[in-house]
């Protein structure tokens, strides 16, 4: 087997390219630069590929997206139709991510930005907030990663409601599904956590009128992807007090602009799109496995709906 992988720096390329060689012996694996007999080859390893990279291989039988999304395979508008696509999922992913919007739903839950601000005044404030029982919590979007924070943070005692595509059932979480769902599920949510997949129907989601419906100084978490934003919606909705703070790991373009305002608003919180990064070495093996499963069996537990967009 023959497989080309893609990082957009070559020094990362490069460093995947040497650890898939030591966790796919026997097979041929180079960057997609490197990629000279292009027919012969299997399987894409991609991050962000470019346009036209993979429709360079005509005998394609998969494509690997180094992490759980595969929206940043589908915007390649040459890609080629009909190639399964397999994402990169595994529990340290899952782990991440309950970690990760545990800590900003009690950072925000207990105020800490304006504790933090206090500290910087040397201003002895205290801030008393409700029991995580008397806060309502919403997660947007219940596949592996929302089913688990949502989960997670029922698990801390919120009262915690999760909203999807479809109806799911959560075990300690109040699930709303579909448009008819969606304004019910907003109603009265203090902390809104955003997990959906990035598709045309989802895509700029986190909008004016969906912080209309929200009661007033709700909090936004975004840890799915930046297009679901509208970046001056959040700042008109900040600015009027509408949402009171807003932590965001995710954005249109990446790395965010050094002259973004979202960088000195003193409401948000910049984490640079770590919520649920995935160590080099586990998501190595997690698609080294796949790709052996792929190759004998012509499927695996990972791959895609490319329809759905997730």
């Amino acid at each position: 087997m023959r497989a080309a992988v893609y990082l957009p720096l070559e020094d990362k390329t490069q460093w995947w390219v040497k650890m898939f060689e030591g966790l796919l012996p026997g097979w041929d694996i180079m960057s997609v630069d490197d990629a000279t007999d292009p027919e012969t080859i299997d399987f894409g390893i991609v991050w962000r590929p470019r346009t036209g990279d993979l429709a360079r291989f005509p005998n394609l039988k998969a494509i690997v997206s180094i992490g759980a999304g595969i929206d940043h395979v589908l915007e390649d508008t040459e890609l080629p139709q009909g190639v399964p696509i397999i994402r990169t999922v595994g529990t340290d992913l899952t782990q991440r991510m309950r970690e990760y919007v545990a800590l900003h739903v009690l950072r925000h839950h207990r105020d800490m930005p304006r504790q933090l601000q206090a500290q910087a005044e040397a201003d002895w404030h205290a801030i008393v907030v409700p029991v995580a029982p008397n806060r309502t919590v919403g997660v947007m979007g219940l596949g592996n990663l929302g089913a688990a924070a949502a989960q997670t943070l029922a698990g801390l005692g919120f009262n915690t409601r999760g909203w999807s595509k479809s109806a799911k059932e959560i075990e300690g979480v109040t699930c709303f599904a579909g448009e008819a769902g969606l304004t019910d599920f907003l109603d009265g949510c203090e902390i809104v956590v955003n997990l959906l997949p990035l598709t045309d129907a989802t895509r700029g989601i986190l909008n004016a009128e969906l912080f209309s419906k929200l009661p007033k100084e709700a909090c936004i978490i975004n840890c799915a992807r930046g297009p679901h934003l509208v970046d001056e919606d959040l700042l008109a909705a900040l600015d009027s007090g509408q949402i009171k703070q807003a932590t965001l790991d995710v954005f249109h373009q990446e790395p965010l602009p050094a002259d973004h305002p979202f960088w000195a608003h003193r409401a948000i919180t910049v984490t640079p799109h770590v919520a649920s990064q995935i160590d080099a070495e586990t998501g190595g093996r997690i698609i080294a496995e796949n790709l052996k499963e792929f190759a004998a069996t012509g499927t695996c537990k990972d791959v895609a709906d490319a329809g759905r967009g997730y």
